[in-house]
Parts: C-alpha cells; structure tokens; sequence
C-alpha cells in the first residue's frame, strides 16, 4: 500500500461447479478444531474471519500485536520484489528481509501455536505503481507459482493474499500470469496434501467492482484460477463528498456478491456471500474528515456482516486501531478519531467463527 491504501479483497473460484465445491471443503476445514491443527502450523482460516493486515515495514513483533490486541489473525502487507524484472521476493521489497524462517518466523510461529495463523500478502499500493508486485515484474509463471510455494513451506500458511491496485490492474500480462501461478500452486498443493487458499484485493466503489477488477476476475476463471474471498476495499474514495461509510461498505458487498453471481450463476447466494470481504479504515482515511469510520460504523459493520454471512472483516490497519492523533487524516500509527486503544479491532474479533482458541 501507499498512503492511498486501496484494499479490495477479490476473490473468485475457477469454474461455476468450483465454486459451489469449493465453498463447502473450506467451511468444513475452517471447522477443524484444534485436535486436528493445534500447534502444527497449518491452521486454517475461519470461515468467518476477522484478519486486518498489519504494516510489517513497523518492524513490530507479530505474535506482541496479535497479544495486545486479541487479534488471532493477521494479514501481511506486503511481499514484492527488490527491482522491476525481479523473481525474488521479500518482505517490503527489502533485500535485508527475505522470505526465511529468520524473518518473521519466530513470531508467526508464536500465533500459530496459539490456534491462530497469518496470510502474506503480494503486492500493494507500492508495489503495484513500481513494477515490482512479483506478477508484473516477473515474466516466469513457473517462477511466481514457487514464490508463492515458497511462502507457504517456509511459514506454514493457508492463505495468500494477492493485492492488485493501480497500474497492475490494467497490466494484463501480469494478470495472466498471476492468475496462471495460482492455478499451478492450487495444484500442487492438492498433489501434497496442502491446503491453500488465495485471496484477492482490489479497489471497490460503493457501487461494486471496477471494470478492471471485475475483468481480474474473469480471467482467473477462464485460467481455472479458484480464490476464497473477494473482499471490498471500502475506503479511500476520494469523490469529494461527504459519505456514511458504514453504508457504502454495505453498499460495495451487496454489488460485489451481485457481480459474482453472474460469474458463477451455478453458486448459491450463501456460497457468493462467503467470499465477500470488506476491508475498513478506521477512522479518518486518506482523503480526509469527510471519510470517517466511526466507532458506530464498526458496529454496524459487523452486524450486516453477520447477517449476510461474509467471509472476511479486515482493517488497513492493526498499527492504526488507537487515538493518539484526533483529527489527523490518513495516519500509519493511529486513527485520527478519539477511541481507546484497539477499539475497532475489539468490536471486529467477534467475527472470527472459529471456536478453538485456547488463548495467550
């Protein structure tokens, strides 16, 4: 991400008998208690899932964030290459941080043996206005696909998430070969036993997906491509108006959930609305005062994500849930809002369904 921190989870499933297949594997893995994962790593995301993604270039300690805040799932942002035409990733794009068990290992271990996981993230604001998302900067699907393997082997995740915003969005080689790696990665992890899921983040209106993120989407299917979660970045707008965004929020899900029906016109409604997302900015986001989320937007939120059964609620991000900066606009630190500390994360954590966790 940038300071404009565009979050859109997208995700779709690779053909309309994929998705209605798919949807009940996962909700019955995400019902796995801890006799089967406790403590081996390999914990599965809920189906019902509460993951803000936090701001690994903070150098905070994951597993002391996930403590203080009661948060059992987080998302990392970001994994990109170092340069443009570069297959090797790291996290933040920085040489001195790769993908190894001496980065980030000890901490994500810690979660994990708490019942919890994290899911790495590719790409961004950043990344994506540089040429350096993996997908845009490498031109080797076979290369992407073991990033992305490699990732997995080394932290012991279930999810991946794959954030694509600005130029890589309308960079359709990228798109193509993005959407290529995960076919090939799904497969492989079929071939090992692994379970994998991938999700997709993109700009979203209130009034749903772009063309452009809505095509991101089309081409996954017809490269047999399955994601789990299509979750709506529901900030950032920039009309110059002053909006409700609890309502654009639920605004941005119900189109999404519309457009995916006509991707997958075999999917139950139930099945489209487990693989929406809404991704917030607690807050006052980037463009200013007039895009607040307020506390009771969060209430609210997580009500209409209840009744409608969505699959993820996140955050941009965990570094912000606190009000140390009232009044100032698109903050990495804090909110901008008067608010105890973690507020939003504990009004959100609820929604995590599953029912294993043993605690700190």
């Amino acid at each position: 991400m940038h300071t404009k921190r565009f979050r859109t989870l997208l995700v779709a499933a690779a053909t309309a008998s994929a998705v209605v297949a798919a949807v009940p594997a996962a909700a019955q893995a995400a019902s796995a208690t801890t006799p089967a994962f406790f403590g081996s790593g390999a914990n599965p995301i809920p189906t019902h899932v509460y993951a803000p993604y936090v701001e690994t270039y903070n150098n905070d300690d994951l597993s002391q964030l996930a403590q203080e805040s009661g948060v059992h799932y987080e998302s990392l942002a970001f994994l990109n290459t170092a340069a443009s035409g570069s297959c090797t990733v790291y996290w933040d794009g920085a040489t001195t941080t790769p993908v190894a068990a001496s980065t980030y290992g000890s901490e994500i271990a810690e979660i994990q043996a708490h019942g919890g996981n994290v899911i790495p993230s590719f790409g961004g604001y950043g990344a994506d206005t540089t040429n350096t998302d993996i997908a845009d900067s490498c031109t080797d699907v076979n290369a992407i696909a073991a990033a992305y393997e490699n990732v997995i082997t080394t932290y012991h995740v279930t999810r991946i998430d794959l954030d694509v915003e600005a130029t890589s969005l309308t960079n359709t080689a990228g798109i193509e070969r993005r959407n290529e790696a995960v076919a090939e990665v799904e497969h492989w992890a079929q071939c090992h036993g692994r379970q994998i899921q991938f999700s997709y983040t993109i700009p979203t209106n209130p009034t749903g997906l772009t063309a452009a993120g809505l095509a991101v989407l089309q081409n996954a299917k017809a490269e047999g491509a399955q994601f789990a979660i299509i979750n709506g970045m529901t900030f950032d707008y920039y009309f110059g108006t002053v909006q409700e965004m609890a309502t654009d929020t639920e605004s941005a899900a119900t189109a999404i959930e519309a457009q995916l029906q006509t991707l997958y016109p075999n999917a139950s409604s139930r099945q489209l609305w487990a693989k929406v997302g809404v991704t917030e900015m607690p807050g006052i986001d980037d463009f200013g005062a007039d895009e607040t989320f307020t506390q009771a937007d969060a209430t609210t939120v997580l009500q209409f994500a209840e009744a409608h059964g969505l699959g993820l609620i996140s955050m941009w991000a965990l570094d912000r849930d606190n009000g140390s900066c009232p009044g100032l606009k698109g903050q990495g630190l804090c909110s901008g809002v008067a608010q105890p500390t973690w507020y939003f994360s504990h009004t959100f954590e609820p929604f995590t369904s599953w029912t294993g966790w043993y605690g700190w």
